[in-house]
Formats: structure tokens, sequence, C-alpha cells
């Protein structure tokens, strides 16, 4: 894993994102939530660690709450293009509904999301973050096997990769994402999120994400819909370790 640590000037970003650096101990989406009435859209903010890269973004989608919501889905398919982009050849990238993100079977982090107190469903929302974190490197101590279900960029062959790069990337990945959806619509950024969900051994099924976000799930001779409630799962992001502010183990 490339451990230099770059400069803020040495980071690239394209418009309209604007970097704002926290040093190792910040806390990226707790700054990203407290600031985002005064920052705005497009405001990226990164703390600087060797472990995790880890990161969040301001949003200020133009539609009402209750299907700006699915901004959550553009990010995180963006952040696992990102992985896609940088992965080795033949690496498994996929996603666990909602929020956590893969490597090769192994957990390697996940997305969050915030919004505004005063969020009114039927009105926009005066903001949405979108928090990141991503395990470059294994720092558990522990021996190799001892927890299977969980992974580090490093050992799964990204050695090139570094925090910073990793942002870089996302923020042009959500770009492309974010533009596709004013082009063609959400059911382009659906397309791009729901093709990486896990399998988990499950045929037969179709999955489709409502209007306000919520997982649909048709299975094939039954005419219920299961649904899952995307504010629900967001409540509690299902990859992260409170303690660690970094996917668990």
């Amino acid at each position: 894993m490339n451990s230099a640590m770059l400069t803020e000037s040495d980071i690239r970003l394209p418009p309209p994102f604007r970097l704002v650096t926290l040093r190792e101990v910040g806390d990226a989406f707790a700054h990203a939530k407290a600031h985002a009435d005064e920052e705005g859209a497009g405001t990226l903010v990164f703390v600087g660690r060797f472990d995790l890269a880890e990161f969040a973004v301001v949003l200020e989608p133009d539609e009402p709450m209750r299907s700006a919501r699915r901004s959550f889905y553009a990010c995180m398919a963006a952040l696992a293009d990102t992985l896609t982009a940088h992965a080795p050849p033949e690496t498994g990238i996929s996603i666990d509904w909602p929020d956590s993100i893969s490597v090769n079977g192994g957990l390697v982090g996940g997305g969050r999301m915030a919004w505004s107190e005063k969020a009114d469903a039927d009105a926009p929302p005066d903001w949405l973050v979108f928090g990141a974190s991503v395990r470059m490197v294994s720092m558990s101590g522990t021996e190799a096997g001892l927890h299977p279900l969980s992974a580090a960029l490093e050992d799964e062959g990204f050695s090139e990769l570094g925090a910073e790069r990793l942002m870089e990337s996302f923020a042009r990945h959500l770009m492309v994402m974010l533009d596709a959806w004013q082009e063609q619509g959400f059911p382009a950024v659906a397309r791009s999120y729901l093709q990486r969900l896990a399998p988990h051994g499950e045929t037969g099924i179709r999955r489709d994400i409502d209007e306000n976000g919520d997982l649909l799930i048709r299975r094939t001779g039954k005419t219920q819909i299961e649904r899952r409630t995307l504010a629900a799962a967001l409540a509690t992001p299902s990859w992260l370790d409170p303690v660690t502010r970094g996917p668990r183990l």
C-alpha cells in the first residue's frame, strides 16, 4: 500500500468539489454534518488516516426528501465503481444492501447518510451528507484468517492505491453517476447499484428500488412483494464499528 501521505495541494478534485482536510483524530462524517449548512454542496471532508480512507461529501438535491434519499445509492454505486477501477483482474466487488461493501467476500467498508433534522418529506432537504470508510490496511494485529469475513485493500492486491487517490477517484465516479441520473433518470443509478448486490445464493428473484428508496424484492411464482425500508436501514450502519469509526471485523 502506498503509505506516503499527500499534502492538500497534491489532491486533485473535479469541480464542484471543495476539499476540507482533518487530522487523524477528526471525524469526517460528523464534521460534514456539523458544517453542511455553511459549507454547502460539494464540500468533501477527508481525514488523513493510514489505515482507513475516511471521507464525507455534502449534497443538496433539488427533489423532495422522500426521493432525494436515493442519492445514497448513487454514492454507493460510485464507491463500488471506484474500487473496481483500481482492483486487480477478477476481483469481486459486491454490496450488501444497503450500505456495506466487500472485496472477494470480505468486508472492507461501507457508506452512511444523514440529513437535516428539519427535513420535510415533501420538500427538498437543506442538505444530505454521505460518509464512507474503507479499510486500507489491517491494523487488528491478529493472525491472517482469524476474521475471514473482513478484508483490507492492501491484502486484496490494491497495493498502489492510497486513501487520497481513492477519495479523488470516488469524486470523479460520483460525478459520472450524478450526471447519469440527471440525463437518464434514476433507473440508470439503480442499475449500477443493483448489479453489485451480493446474490447470497438466491435465485429466481428480481430487485428494484422504489421511488422512496426502499428495496423491492419479487420472487418467481409469488405475487407478494417484499419491501425493505431504506430510511430505517440507514439509521444504524450495518458495517460500522462505533468504537474505531471503521469497518467491523
